[in-house]
């Protein structure tokens, strides 16, 4: 194991909410600060530390990307611009309500309870009452507090928290972070198909075409990634590669070099893209430093995407907000349509309709005429638009999507934009079908 594999590791096993500091590590692992200040780094990308102002770097918990109740007030503190007065041990804890104190203290205190983030502003006795019952204090409008509360915040360990803003300000922002991280748990992510997973069976370059029919054998597979001597990803050799080669022939002759890898980020729609159009079977994961960590097959991902579709939403895009206005319809030919007005938040300084929110109208009646005749997800390859006349403000339009042709793995579709009868837009899209195992 490298030395920085041992610092992370090192790193990794450090109880949550413990500070780290790069002369320390450095000065227990035996390495140079520069060496240490690099595994920092690399772990604060990985999410096993986080780095914040007048706290320093400290050691978090993996969080799961499952909604409010892994929102931890150090997050919070992010959100609101906020800087923390007291009780910073209580950061990394988890909060899973908050309640506005606009109401008298006795009332307020039914509603609070351990985990709670109470909302307030300039009321040291709800301070102190809130951090009794085990709770978080947000307090607005830049406002500060007592030292006698600050000293119960560090000895309970639940923060206290000040930001400049209004309570109203505030728990608008607190909500559309809430609401942005409900959207994101439905991005499936490489990381959450890979997490848990064992470390993947590699070769070497030095090794041999009976090493690779070994690992044929032991494990089922035909395809594997080539690692070197540190475990950074140098190609990939499968079974194809193998065919009429001697036994004793070194993989690094055989094998294809410079194999496309994703990230642990990389959406799982991205990673499923690059393997169905570019013919890849077997994709290496591999961190920042180029690291092989997992591998990935083209039926992991397509299983894991139709698993995803089951799930519900929560969580509204802006697509889903702007689409919400348009109610499908059939024309007297039976061709499906759909019909909406021009909403305010729709529209340009001018009053008309965007040219990008039109854009998004087209791609969305587009896709849904195609999952009439297919089903599976859709990338977009091409948009052309024309946009012939302005649409004002409240203006009642009608989008009619007809496929102009379709295939296994591509669409091409028409879409015009209608207003009162006459033409006002254009569009010719064609998109890549991911189709359903």
């Amino acid at each position: 194991m490298t030395k920085h594999e041992l610092l992370l590791r090192y790193i990794k096993e450090l109880e949550a909410g413990e500070k780290i500091s790069v002369r320390r590590m450095a000065k227990e692992m035996g390495v140079s600060e520069g060496t240490a200040y690099r595994a920092i780094k690399e772990a604060e990308l990985l999410g096993y530390v986080s780095t914040k102002e007048r706290i320093g770097t400290v050691r978090v918990g993996r969080m799961r990307r499952d909604g409010m109740d892994t929102l931890k007030f150090m997050e919070v503190v992010d959100m609101v611009d906020g800087h923390v007065l007291g009780g910073e041990s209580g950061l990394d804890k988890t909060l899973h309500k908050f309640v506005i104190g606009a109401m008298e203290i006795d009332a307020m205190m039914k509603y609070i309870d351990a985990g709670s983030l109470l909302i307030v502003g300039n009321r040291p006795k709800a301070h102190t009452c809130a951090l009794q019952k085990g709770a978080g204090i947000l307090i607005t409008g830049g406002f500060d507090t007592t030292d006698e509360v600050k000293e119960l915040a560090d000895r309970l360990g639940w923060p206290i928290i000040s930001s400049r803003y209004d309570t109203f300000t505030v728990a608008s922002m607190i909500n559309r972070a809430i609401d942005d991280r409900q959207i994101k748990n439905k991005i499936l992510l490489v990381e959450d198909l890979v997490s848990g997973a064992e470390p993947p069976v590699t070769l070497r370059p030095a090794s041999r075409v009976s090493d690779w029919n070994r690992l044929v054998k032991e494990t089922g597979h035909s395809r594997f990634p080539v690692v070197d001597e540190w475990n950074r990803i140098v190609g990939i050799v499968t079974s194809k590669d193998i065919v009429g080669a001697p036994s004793d022939q070194t993989i690094d002759k055989l094998m294809t070099r410079e194999p496309r890898t994703v990230l642990p980020h990389t959406s799982l729609a991205s990673a499923a893209h690059m393997m169905v159009w570019e013919g890849i079977e077997l994709l290496p994961v591999v961190d920042h430093s180029r690291r092989c960590v997992a591998v990935i097959s083209r039926q992991d991902v397509l299983k894991a995407m139709q698993y995803v579709r089951r799930q519900p939403q929560t969580g509204e895009t802006f697509e889903d907000l702007i689409w919400s206005a348009f109610k499908e319809e059939k024309d007297e030919q039976g061709a499906i349509r759909f019909r909406g007005a021009v909403m305010p938040q729709m529209t340009n300084h001018l009053g008309t309709a965007s040219e990008g929110v039109l854009a998004t109208l087209v791609t969305k009646a587009a896709y849904r005429v195609i999952k009439m005749h297919k089903k599976g997800d859709l990338i977009l390859d091409n948009l052309s638009t024309y946009f012939i006349r302005p649409l004002q403000i409240d203006s009642e339009i009608v989008i009619a999507p007809k496929i102009i042709e379709l295939s296994r793995r591509f669409a091409k579709v028409e879409v015009d934009i209608t207003h009162g009868g006459h033409l006002a837009g254009k569009a010719m899209l064609a998109a890549k079908l991911i189709e359903q195992m």
